[in-house]
């Protein structure tokens, strides 16, 4: 089975912290170079410490916030001049939690912009490369919501929808350039992002963090939360050259708690 990113570039977006840092160190140990893409520069700095070196990578950083997506096309357009992206993980943190009624039209705006319009900047600045080297792999950590809605994450539900439709219909136009498009979608995994949602909905029930935190893990198979290095073990599989006829799919990482197909 080939695993090996050696002579590879993979672009990590929100590689800081939770689910993309561990996947950035995953497929550097791979032997992937990594360009980290985040907009916080010092915590950049940080997490380029981190990564593996072994195989003669050169890992490298880009500071740009999905906030504001003409900056990010125009650090994207200056990076790829002379550069090919083989890897794109397209990873940002998701919306505020709350129920779709209530949320507002700037709410699922900005969600959108995020997730989707960021996304597609994203992409079309890599796949040019990813032609010319006939090898590509676009990945999107999404969430279980786009097979099942989650409670409470009214637009989260409905933007991580939108993403998983718009990978499933790239993954249809850049199949036959070799290049693969496929969405993982993490349950329970111990982030940032988890600790915010069941800090809310603790406070809307009235309950205590944990009280709510083994709630969930009672609906976990598992019997526990995952960790971000296990849902980035995915992601890697998913970028190597095994994972090659593997394409539109959505990979569940939730220890069996969906309750579907």
């Amino acid at each position: 089975m080939d695993l090996s990113l050696i002579g590879k570039r993979a672009m990590v977006c929100g590689s800081t912290q939770g689910i993309g840092k561990a996947s950035a160190i995953e497929l550097a140990e791979l032997g992937a170079s990594v360009t980290l893409l985040s907009r916080d520069e010092n915590k950049l700095k940080t997490v380029l410490k981190e990564l593996p070196t072994g195989k003669g990578q050169q890992h490298e950083y880009l500071v740009a916030d999905f906030n504001f997506p003409d900056q990010l096309r125009s650090v994207l357009e200056k990076y790829l001049q002379d550069k090919v992206v083989h890897v794109l993980l397209n990873n940002t943190g998701g919306p505020p939690a709350g129920p779709a009624l209530a949320a507002s039209v700037d709410e699922f705006t900005k969600a959108f912009s995020n997730h989707l319009v960021c996304g597609q900047i994203l992409v079309q600045a890599v796949v040019p490369g990813m032609k010319k080297e006939k090898y590509g792999r676009i990945i999107s950590v999404i969430s279980t919501s786009v097979k099942i809605p989650i409670r409470g994450l009214g637009v989260s539900n409905t933007i991580r929808g939108a993403v998983a439709n718009w990978s499933k219909t790239l993954s249809l136009e850049l199949g036959p350039f070799g290049i693969t498009v496929n969405n993982v979608l993490p349950g329970a995994a111990m982030t940032g992002r988890l600790q915010a949602v069941l800090r809310a909905r603790a406070e809307s029930q009235g309950k205590t963090e944990e009280q709510v935190t083994q709630e969930m893990i009672s609906e976990i198979p598992a019997g526990r939360l995952s960790t971000p290095a296990e849902v980035a073990a995915a992601i890697a599989f998913l970028a190597t050259p095994a994972a090659g006829y593997i394409s539109g799919i959505n990979v569940p990482v939730d220890g069996g708690r969906t309750g579907n197909l």
